[in-house]
């Protein structure tokens, strides 16, 4: 099963290696990874991917949190979250193909951040499956290069603050419907 986790490590040299290396020695694969400051300039938040079974997956947890740079985990995949991915695609169009590719880029919702007499730079955002449904629209008009960032993933709102919400909402309804 695929697992989105997210790792708070201090933001100094060679943590990144650390936690590579962790995957790397026990055979782990990482398959999509990114890193960036946070809000406190003294940590980085490290999201990755990667595949396993409960247990697999429950190692790996304990193991990051073993490393002396690490302040927190969590697999977010446990929980209701919001994954995203970034995508650059440079595409090959001609005179004929220009307005389809456009079209392809606009219904999944990209945007054209360059245009040359050959190629498009599409600029897109969404999570990982919608992502790969843009990617096979455009393969047939020949996809040149091709960035992504891996996945970012965050929890949503805790259940009992979204069902406090529901409940206030619920409570305002219920007493405009009583006053008429």
């Amino acid at each position: 099963m695929r697992h989105s986790i997210a790792v708070w490590v201090e933001n100094e040299f060679g943590v990144l290696t650390r936690v590579a290396n962790l995957f790397s020695a026990r055979g782990f694969n990482i398959e999509s990874l990114c890193v960036a400051p946070t809000q406190d300039p003294t940590l980085s938040r490290i999201t990755l991917v990667t595949r396993g079974n409960d247990r697999v997956i429950e190692q790996i947890v304990k193991q990051l949190r073993r490393l002396i740079p690490v302040h927190s985990v969590e697999d977010l995949t446990a929980a209701p979250h919001v994954e995203r991915e970034l995508l650059l695609a440079k595409v090959r169009v001609d005179a004929k193909s220009t307005a389809k590719v456009k079209a392809i880029a606009k219904k999944y919702g990209g945007r054209i951040v360059d245009a040359g007499p050959t190629s498009l730079l599409i600029e897109f955002t969404a999570d990982v499956a919608t992502t790969q449904k843009l990617l096979a629209a455009l393969k047939p008009y020949g996809v040149e290069e091709l960035a992504r960032t891996g996945a970012l993933a965050m929890a949503k709102l805790k259940p009992i603050e979204a069902a406090a919400k529901k409940r206030s909402q619920a409570k305002t309804k219920r007493k405009k419907t009583t006053r008429r």
